[in-house]
């Protein structure tokens, strides 16, 4: 395949937010009372979170995605990579005042509180409740992006700005991990599933992370499609009655990677199959579709999904961007290519002396 660098950032983010707002629509739900309700769910529909009353438009998307449109803020105005303060600055400057429990988690209010307050922005992960949740994990898509091609330097930036949302060295961050450094390999040049998987594989936690990813992908190497594996994964995961239990990292991006993999990085299939997974559909979709678009680009989304979720993000009054999907894309790709030709000047006025 020919994809361009900008396609592959288009991709990434596309798959990411059209995952998003069509799993939003049968989140929390097993994959039984999904095939029952909506047979294949193939297309947005209306739907309604945290018992607000508020219909949301088709293509909606959720909290982690304004997670990450606030990252892209931060990125945008940076030019280049950013830090936990950069990040916290971008949630005082652009965060919607009216986000909390209408389109973000309440907990998110609470950091921005605290983020108001002045504490240091790697301290405001310390007094949230959930170091095990896909909260970064599920939304770090620009950090990866921004580091296109470099896997240690994506790490290095997930575990330094996934402090806002987790404590440092959490198990969350080291799922998120796998996010940024599969997002950062998939943009290589002549990147392929396989290398994508074996720089997860090389660059993160081999016995927290590795250890499971390996077992589950060996596990489900036979599975044709989206019906066998939620299938498999029943007797897999099954957490219920604690808060937020379809949500934890390990689960979450352990199926995005196995979905990535069978799918072979097709972004279209990929957000389907997240969707029609079960349990937190919404963060699977994002996870294994902003991997594969990140290797393959966007070019088999279909164009009414991007057009529908554009306009949805144009009338949200809750969000934190009205930024277009390939406004989006641009934002982190320019500043990328910013970062490049800093860097590359730096290279050439450096390299005189030696």
């Amino acid at each position: 395949m020919n994809v361009t660098l900008r396609d592959k950032f288009f991709g990434c983010i596309a798959g990411c937010h059209i995952g998003s707002a069509m799993g939003a629509q049968v989140e929390g739900m097993y994959w039984q009372d999904i095939e029952k309700q909506f047979g294949f769910v193939e297309d947005y529909t209306s739907y309604e979170h945290y018992g607000n009353g508020w219909k949301r438009e088709p293509g909606t998307t959720e909290d982690g995605v304004e997670r990450q449109r606030l990252m892209i803020t931060a990125i945008m105005e940076k030019q280049g990579r950013v830090t936990a303060e950069d990040v916290r600055a971008a949630w005082i400057d652009h965060a919607n005042p009216n986000a909390g429990g209408w389109v973000s988690e309440p907990f998110e209010g609470t950091l921005l509180a605290m983020a108001k307050s002045g504490i240091p922005a790697r301290d405001l992960g310390k007094y949230c409740d959930y170091a095990g949740l896909n909260s970064f994990s599920r939304a770090c898509h620009a950090i990866g992006l921004i580091n296109a091609g470099n896997v240690e330097t994506a790490k290095e930036d997930i575990l330094e700005v996934g402090q806002l949302y987790q404590t440092s060295n959490s198990r969350g961050l080291k799922w998120a991990c796998v996010t940024g450094v599969a997002i950062a390999a998939a943009t290589m040049p002549n990147a392929t599933v396989d290398s994508v998987i074996g720089a997860i594989y090389d660059n993160c936690d081999k016995d927290l992370v590795v250890s499971e990813i390996d077992e589950q992908l060996k596990k489900t190497a036979s599975l044709k499609d989206i019906r066998e594996l939620r299938q498999y994964y029943d007797g897999v995961y099954s957490g219920k009655g604690i808060p937020y239990p379809f949500s934890y990292a390990n689960e979450v991006v352990t199926k995005g990677i196995t979905i990535f993999k069978m799918v072979n990085g097709n972004t279209k299939d990929a957000v389907l199959s997240g969707v029609n997974m079960g349990r937190d559909t919404d963060c699977v979709a994002a996870v294994a579709a902003g991997i594969s678009g990140a290797l393959t680009g966007g070019s088999s989304l279909p164009e009414k999904w991007i057009t529908q979720l554009d306009y949805a993000t144009s009338i949200n009054p809750y969000t934190n961007s009205k930024r277009t999907l390939q406004e989006n894309a641009d934002a982190v790709y320019n500043a990328f290519c910013s970062r490049l030709k800093k860097e590359h000047e730096f290279y050439t006025r450096m390299s005189a002396l030696l």
